[in-house]
């Protein structure tokens, strides 16, 4: 069945091109990938949002999206007590509205 996963991020002030550079090349090769966009939902607020053939894909893409987000956690501010610089979350479909 369809996942998606969503990642909320706040960037630094002065850092959004970096950011949004270094996920130029994300995913491409990532096995179940099948769509995936950044939203802005704010000044310096982003969303990625993706979608994955199934959960185990998007499971087996973690440790890919953990080195990517090493690369560039240092633009990234914290989001508040308890969630550090992501607020993450996923998982399967329950229901296809369109």
């Amino acid at each position: 069945m369809t996942a998606f996963n969503t990642v909320r991020f706040r960037v630094k002030p002065g850092r959004d091109r970096d950011f949004l550079e270094a996920h130029r090349t994300v995913g491409q090769d990532w096995p179940g990938l099948v769509h995936a966009n950044i939203i802005r939902t704010a000044e310096h607020s982003y969303c990625i949002i993706a979608e994955w053939t199934d959960t185990d894909a998007l499971v087996s893409a973690r440790p890919n999206m953990i080195a990517t987000l090493n690369g560039f956690r240092d633009t990234l501010e914290e989001l508040g007590p308890g969630l550090g610089v992501t607020d993450a979350v996923s998982g399967a479909v329950v229901m296809a509205l369109k």
